[in-house]
């Protein structure tokens, strides 16, 4: 079972908070965010999903303080992902400028990120740029992740994988799964660091464990495979079921044959066929499976039908 380890994954820009800018649920971002002490109550209103509280609380510390950097980070959060008030992303520029003047390290993150993205200010990729060496001296993750996917970028020229591996590591080493993922990929095709697939194994192992979906894949083929760790297709499978669940087309695929062989789950054509319809729905194009599919039973397919239609909450 082999798949294409694509260099495109590196050049995804991830953000630390990762809410509007990654598709992920506001719930889910809140816990990347960094309140100024444990009993910040602003933060924690937002953390709980009452927004309109985080916004009163924030400007009340402003008003308390006016060089609160961390309260207008939060402000311009609560902007840009619209929680509490209307979208407006040239608002949540303005105040994540306004706290990267006052020197808040994700306020310095966030701003360098609309300023990359062109998202409520023009795009600066140069401007960007140094606000994430700004914020990478304060040993941000998101700010050292990014300056080494602008590294990989290189302004269109060859890509300086050397001094990207060692931004990957030093955001991987504090616990960025993104970073940990591309420092495995590094490892895995011998870019900017010696070949390893030891080394690529473990770094893609800590991202998968860390539910960094494309290393859950990535490492289920490694350990599918044998390669820099001990074969196990039981291990394999489960990874690929879990990236499968997680919308990972590639990942719905190796389910699929594996479902439909019995290599390290039990055979089950029903299960098999569901997870080939969702991955080719999405543009996985399988012969193989396809094939199978053709010679379901009237009842397999009446199964298989229910079985996706489950799947999709029909």
């Amino acid at each position: 079972m082999k798949h294409a380890i694509s260099w495109l994954c590196c050049i995804l820009l991830a953000s630390w908070t990762g809410a509007a800018l990654a598709g992920t649920p506001p719930a889910a971002a809140a816990s990347a965010v960094k309140p100024a002490t444990d009993a910040d109550f602003a933060y924690g209103a937002y953390q709980r999903g009452l927004y309109l509280t985080a916004m009163n609380e924030a400007k009340t510390r402003l008003a308390a303080d006016p060089n609160d950097g961390v309260a207008m980070t939060l402000i311009g959060q609560l902007y840009e992902q619209g929680l509490g008030v209307g979208q407006d992303f040239a608002t949540a520029a303005r105040w994540y400028r306004d706290a990267a003047a006052h020197g808040d390290e994700q306020g310095i993150f966030l701003y360098a990120l609309a300023k990359l993205q062109g998202k409520g200010v023009p795009r600066d990729r140069d401007g960007a740029a140094a606000l994430f060496t700004k914020a990478a001296a304060m040993n941000h993750p998101g700010a050292l992740y990014n300056l080494g996917v602008i590294a990989v970028e290189n302004n269109g020229v060859a890509p300086d994988f050397p001094k990207a591996a060692g931004y990957f590591r030093r955001a991987a080493e504090l616990g960025y799964p993104d970073a940990a993922y591309a420092l495995a990929l590094c490892y895995r095709q011998g870019r900017g660091v010696p070949q390893d697939d030891a080394i690529a194994a473990r770094w893609m192992k800590l991202a998968a464990d860390e539910d960094q979906v494309s290393a859950e894949v990535e490492y289920a083929i490694m350990l599918f495979n044998g390669v820099g760790v001990a074969k196990d297709e039981r291990a394999a499978a489960k990874l690929f079921l879990k990236a499968a669940q997680e919308q990972n087309v590639v990942a719905q695929d190796r389910a699929a044959r594996l479902l439909a062989l019995g290599r390290g789950v039990p055979k089950n054509m029903v299960e098999a066929m569901k997870w080939h319809l969702l991955a080719s729905a999405a543009g996985e194009n399988d012969p193989w499976l396809e094939a199978l599919l053709n010679q379901l039973t009237p009842a397999q397919r009446v199964e298989v039908d229910a079985a996706v239609r489950r799947a999709l909450g029909r």
